[in-house]
């Protein structure tokens, strides 16, 4: 190879093995195979990839397929539940793990950690913003990392680089087009050396296209017999699992194309291509031709061998058996391949890419032996919720439901190097007959000072199963079927998790409880306190709780007042355990998030409470009524605040007296998701009429909108980009400075515009009638000033506002101008 470089390491199979869709999952594991080439799909964000595309390359023709996303889409909304932020990036994690696994997929994400350069800090307009908030260089490293790290022949991008397209997809699409050009220099990033990862140069470089400018046409609507699907429904299978953002479409099957058109080639480039490969060597027997033309003749013959016995392997297909048997006889093959091409004289950049493919097929070769045998390898903790110090015992089993023997199994567990590891049964097992179980048991010891558990990290710990089939040997390493998480002893969650001190009333008293949860085992007596700002007390002093189990929770209420002046602000209030001998002390909150379709995971934070301070005028003995769609919580703290808000349920709408309410609101988006409101409309417009006070929130245009949902039409504007402000700190222009809404309750000033978060507005109208009036305008740099993002009219006796303002963001968030303007809104009364 040359100076001790080596090529990229190929792991062996790292998912549970259940044997649960047998013949399916054994033509999953054998059709790559025949197969050598392989292909890219970078994108920004989870759903970002073109799944149907994906399904077809990596089911349907055996490639090699890899998915590369920069950020874990933690800017976004949740459709499922309440998690935002970092909570919802795991989640989406997740969810864009298993979308990946279920069309075999190998996923790489850019962003490493929960706080990262990398993130979804919300829309972009431009590929400039992009790259000065995650940093190019960052970026382009990580990227050209990871093509090196997958060496991919074709690469695909899923958006063009053009104004009307998202600037965080703007910025991969630009960054993948310099990686095709670069990450073959060895000058570019040289460090990646020093690490085993030697320049690729890819092949091909695509684009999406048209049906009217295209080279390739990838036939996604074809049917797959034996997944009783076409490729279109199979991405879809996958995108169904994007449930945080409502993904996933029933189709019905037919002819389907997905077009792309090549943007740049190493290879002469005809106008219509056959596939991404025309030109490129698909199967061992290509390979073989390339070896035998630089004179390899005995390498060449090794991989024209393979190509016979990959064949052979399929042709044996739904014959378990039988097909474990080529499957070995192709291991034994491969082998004696990776040790000709090891030795021809050969160029090495070369002979390091035959080794690479090798190196894939050893990989592939071991999970179709274990599918072919039917071998089922489980590993069972005790517990999935370790503490540092702790021991605890391990149970790793093979379950053999084939009709071959497997021989000389070994379950090696493998755990972090200061981790203790003790056999307590034998590991090592002669044979495994039909429907035999053996079972080893581990001993573990976990240091004191474990690091804790990381969502994004690889399983603390997972096993490699060892074993011989047709005096073969073969290997699988499986991880546990749930999370394993070392957590902190104790975990301490604050309630609330934020609040708005009003600095009208200096002398409330701020009610805090701090609820405890014991994941040590045994028993304990912590003693819990409040750390609070200078001159700011907290009442009791400190609790000691008697914990008698592991998985026991206790609450404990604290008062805290203030003295003194408090000046408008934030402050930061933390809880911290102290352990009763004093050596132990955690100020840590353990956020538990789990759902059906990814499983459970953790969320590890401070356990912290954000006070924000500032006067906030409230309306006295006024009913609001919040009609939520779910997927914002401004009712929660509306109600924290002290305004009288409650939620309207269905019968509430539509036979409910609704003059009951001072204000009814519309969650964002509710049209879409509370269907009794499209058949209720005209008793709100009655309520409004009548003299009620109603306002709705930003409505995307899908979300069931019609202009004439409001007294006087409001048409959203349709397109992705053009109608929103992204820029939070844009400048706010009042265009009815007299109107009531800038001074009752609260006098609106300019700092009421100040530290807004992630974006102004989002799905601005577009059009709207002259009864309205405009009462602010902004827009991001550059651009022409939007004038429709808060409007509000008199109709009848009563008011009707509409707004496209991020109030689901800005709320949340404790932003005290988006608070002081919410209450106005909420309290508007025509004069």
């Amino acid at each position: 190879m040359g100076e001790g470089i080596a090529c990229p390491p190929i792991p062996v199979s790292a998912r549970p093995l259940h044997g649960e869709h047998g013949l399916i999952d054994l033509w999953t594991a054998i059709k790559p195979l025949a197969t050598i080439a392989s292909a890219m799909n970078t994108g920004a964000h989870p759903d970002d990839e073109h799944s149907s595309m994906l399904a077809y390359l990596a089911l349907g023709k055996g490639v090699h397929t890899s998915s590369v996303i920069a950020t874990r889409g933690e800017g976004g909304q949740n459709e499922i539940g309440c998690e935002l932020g970092s909570a919802l990036g795991i989640i989406r994690t997740r969810e864009l793990e298993e979308a990946s696994a279920k069309s075999n997929v190998t996923l790489g994400i850019l962003s490493e950690d929960l706080v990262d350069p990398i993130y979804d800090f919300g829309f972009s307009k431009s590929a400039e913003e992009t790259f000065e908030k995650w940093g190019e260089s960052i970026v382009y490293e990580r990227l050209v990392r990871k093509i090196r790290e997958l060496r991919p022949d074709v690469v695909i991008s899923c958006f063009e680089n053009e104004p009307t397209t998202h600037g965080h997809h703007r910025a991969i699409t630009i960054l993948t087009e310099r990686a095709y050009r670069e990450a073959a220099d060895p000058q570019v990033f040289p460090e990646h050396l020093k690490r085993g990862l030697l320049p690729w140069q890819i092949k091909k470089l695509y684009v999406p296209g048209s049906p009217d400018d295209y080279h390739v046409a990838v036939p996604v609507g074809e049917y797959d017999q034996t997944y009783g699907a076409s490729y279109v429904q199979l991405g879809e299978r996958s995108r169904f699992m994007h449930k945080t953002q409502g993904m996933g479409v029933h189709y019905d099957e037919g002819p389907t194309y997905n077009y792309y058109r090549l943007d740049a080639s190493v290879t002469p480039a005809q106008r219509k291509e056959r596939d991404f490969f025309s030109g490129l060597p698909f199967t061992f027997a290509d390979l073989a031709e390339n070896v035998a033309a630089k004179g390899a003749a005995d390498a060449a013959e090794a991989l024209r061998r393979l190509h016979e016995a990959a064949l052979q392997v399929l042709d044996a297909y739904p014959r378990f058996a039988e097909v474990a048997s080529r499957v070995h006889r192709m291991k034994a093959l491969l082998r004696a391949a990776q040790e000709e091409v090891a030795g021809a004289s050969l160029q090495e950049e070369l002979k390091a890419d035959l080794l690479y493919r090798l190196g894939v097929k050893d990989a592939q070769l071991n999970q179709a032996s274990a599918e072919a045998l039917s071998l089922v390898v489980k590993i069972k903790p005790e517990t999935g919720e370790l503490v540092g110090g702790q021991t605890t015992t391990v149970t790793v089993t093979a379950y053999n439901g084939g009709s071959l023997d497997v021989e000389h199994v070994q379950l090696r567990l493998r755990v972090p190097d200061d981790w203790t590891v003790k056999p307590l049964t034998p590991t090592c097992f002669p044979k495994v007959g039909y429907n035999q179980t053996v079972c080893a048991v581990y001993e573990l010891g976990i240091p004191a000072r474990a690091p804790l558990f990381h969502p994004y990290k690889s399983p603390v710990f997972d096993v490699e199963a060892h074993y011989f089939a047709f005096e073969t040997a073969a290997a699988i390493r499986v991880e546990p079927d749930t999370s394993v998480a070392v957590l902190p002893p104790y975990a301490l969650t604050l309630t609330p998790s934020a609040i708005v001190l009003n600095t009208l009333h200096q002398d409330q008293a701020i009610p805090v409880k701090v609820t405890v949860k014991q994941y040590r085992p045994g028993a304990s007596q912590p003693r819990v306190s409040l750390n609070v700002p200078p001159r700011w007390e907290a009442e009791p002093a400190y609790a000691e709780l008697p914990f008698s189990f592991r998985g026991e929770t206790q609450t404990v209420s604290f008062t805290v007042r203030t003295e003194g002046q408090v000046e408008n602000g934030k402050y930061m209030l933390s809880a911290q355990v102290l352990s009763a001998d004093g050596t132990e002390e955690v100020s840590r909150d353990v956020q538990v998030i789990e759902y059906p379709h990814v499983g459970r995971s953790y969320f590890i934070r401070p356990a912290e409470l954000t006070v924000q301070a500032f006067d906030l005028a409230i309306p006295e003995n006024q009913r609001v009524g919040y009609v939520s769609s779910g997927f914002d919580n401004i009712d929660k703290y509306l109600r924290a605040v002290g305004v009288h808000c409650v939620n309207l349920d269905d019968s509430d709408i539509q036979s409910g007296d609704l003059s009951r309410y001072d204000t009814i609101v519309l969650g964002i988006r509710a049209y879409g998701f509370r269907k009794e409101l499209i058949a209720s409309n005209q008793r709100l417009l009655k309520y409004v009429e009548d003299g009620g006070n109603l306002v709705v929130q930003y409505h995307k245009p899908e979300d069931k909108w019609k202009p004439q949902l409001a007294p006087y039409p409001i048409f959203i504007g349709e397109s992705l980009i053009d109608w929103r402000v992204t820029d939070e700190r844009s400048p706010v222009r009042i265009l009815a400075p007299e109107h009531p809404l800038f001074h009752y309750l609260n006098r609106i000033t300019d700092r009421d515009w100040e530290d807004w978060v992630q974006e102004r507005s989002i799905y601005n109208p577009s059009r709207w009638g002259s009864e309205y009036t405009e009462l602010i305008a902004t827009s991001d740099p550059g651009e022409p000033e939007f004038r429709g993002i808060f409007l509000t009219a008199p109709y009848g006796k009563g008011t009707y506002t509409y707004s496209s303002l991020a109030w689901f963001r800005e709320i949340p968030q404790l932003v005290p101008g988006a608070f002081r303007l919410f209450v106005n809104m909420i309290s508007q009364k025509q004069q």
